[in-house]
């Protein structure tokens, strides 16, 4: 019961990546009819967004520090943080400590105005072209945006640790009756989950309860009628498009303490995601949000020693096994709406 609860966590914390990107890939598909391969791209900058801040606030100058001396007595040469002297050290320190939270504050405007571009400089002048066209030209710019960011960051790997205060892990046991320390898991996958949880309710909210949603839900069902009626749902697009870029930023962003940011982690999660909207059914938000959960704590479960001693290398695959059976059996996929995708 213990492997169980902990995989299913394993699972859903890895699903909060899938379904957060397929989310994003869905409203723009939803609303624009797009197939976005550069959408995996846009969870990478996001995660060089906490990156960036995070150097920036790091940012330091040298002073002597008469207090302090090297092995000949000599005064040491010492890096302050310039927000130390701005706030004082323990508000500097703190803020240097909380880096990745407050990326988010900053990702939110880069995310969007970065989709705003991308969609009115190159995205619509593919609106009616095939998906094969829409599928090369954005898989294009992925690559573009790939090797722009190893230019400037590198190929390497860099680490970007969560918040002092969530480093370490909760026993999941005790609260539940188990013995201590039979059900361990880390903090920060713990908030990823709820952040995740947040994000996704706030999508659906915001389309379900406020005028500006309810206009792109009426453009996403007949786009000509909204037009009739003198709305611009064309602004209301790309702004649709803005809001799924920083859904796909804000993943990355807190995903950073989990897996630390490199130049091809958007390709990582780019194939597996358009497999979660497959599977979810394409055009289906609740479908892309409920495939990624699904999708990957069975990829969680397939990941045990137990069940890798009796299929080996199952945990590579099981997601695309899931992917053929269900298509198989639902060629819309799980909550797909006809005629999307089946002209």
């Amino acid at each position: 019961m213990e492997a169980i609860i902990l995989q299913i966590l394993n699972g859903l914390d890895k699903g909060s990546a899938y379904a957060l990107i397929a989310l994003g890939l869905t409203l723009i598909f939803g609303t624009l009819g797009v197939v976005n391969f550069a959408h995996g791209a846009l969870f990478m900058i996001g995660a060089f967004c906490a990156v960036t801040l995070s150097r920036i606030i790091s940012a330091s100058h040298t002073i002597i520090d008469d207090t302090q001396t090297d092995f000949l007595g000599n005064p040491l040469k010492v890096e302050v943080p310039y927000v130390m002297d701005w706030f004082g050290e323990a508000t500097g320190a703190a803020i240097i400590d909380w880096a990745v939270p407050l990326s988010i504050l900053f990702a939110i405007p880069v995310m969007i105005a970065i989709g705003v571009i991308m969609e009115r400089g190159l995205i619509k002048h593919f609106y009616k072209r095939p998906h094969a066209d829409q599928i090369l030209v954005t898989f294009g710019l992925a690559i573009v945006l790939q090797e722009i960011i190893k230019y400037y960051y590198g190929a390497n790997p860099i680490p970007t640790p969560a918040p002092s205060a969530f480093v370490g892990s909760f026993d999941f046991g005790t609260m539940l009756g188990f013995e201590a320390n039979q059900i361990i898991y880390p903090y920060w996958r713990i908030i990823y989950f709820a952040f995740a949880a947040v994000i996704i309710g706030a999508v659906f909210a915001f389309l379900q309860f406020t005028t500006f949603g309810m206009v792109v839900r009426a453009g996403m069902a007949d786009r000509e009628t909204v037009q009739l009626l003198g709305i611009n749902i064309d602004r209301r697009f790309t702004l649709m498009f803005g809001i799924a870029a920083a859904v796909a930023g804000l993943a990355g962003v807190m995903y950073t303490p989990i897996n630390s940011p490199n130049y091809h982690m958007g390709m990582d999660f780019l194939v597996l995601s358009f497999v979660v909207v497959v599977v979810g059914g394409m055009g289906s938000l609740p479908g892309a949000v409920a495939a990624g959960f699904l999708l990957g704590i069975l990829e969680s479960f397939a990941s045990m020693r137990e069940v890798l001693a009796v299929l080996p290398g199952l945990n590579q695959i099981i997601i695309y096994l899931v992917a053929i059976i269900i298509l198989l059996t639902r060629p819309r996929g799980l909550m797909g709406r006809k005629g999307v995708m089946e002209e």
